[in-house]
């Protein structure tokens, strides 16, 4: 079955706007990776300032070879955007943890 990672990123209110912006300019930059499932994220609505990004792979393998590789330029400024010699914005979030989950248990509406 599937594994899930789960980034939970402490955002200050303030930033939360260019995070939401940074992840609208790469919708679509995960999407064509083999073993990838899904993706959401997740705005907090009351008492955390944490943002929860949701992924869902075919196996772990799958995530540590995007994390090595698209993943990996994208933060380091090779993608969208950044070129040589182009500065790298701050980061929107002041902290970051990774949870990984085996999914042992599914379901989805009837009839679907």
């Amino acid at each position: 079955m599937s594994v899930v990672k789960i980034n939970v990123l402490t955002v200050p209110a303030e930033q939360r706007e260019v995070l939401e912006k940074r992840f609208a300019s790469r919708a679509h930059a995960v999407e064509n990776s083999d073993g990838f499932e899904w993706f959401e994220l997740l705005r907090p609505v009351e008492g955390t300032d944490q943002y929860l990004v949701y992924t869902r792979w075919r196996d772990e393998e799958s995530f540590q070879a995007w994390m090595e590789g698209p993943m990996k330029t994208a933060h380091q400024g090779g993608g969208e955007g950044g070129g040589e010699g182009a500065e790298r914005p701050r980061p929107a979030a002041s902290g970051s943890t990774l949870w990984s989950f085996d999914v042992v248990q599914q379901a989805g509406p009837k009839g679907a």
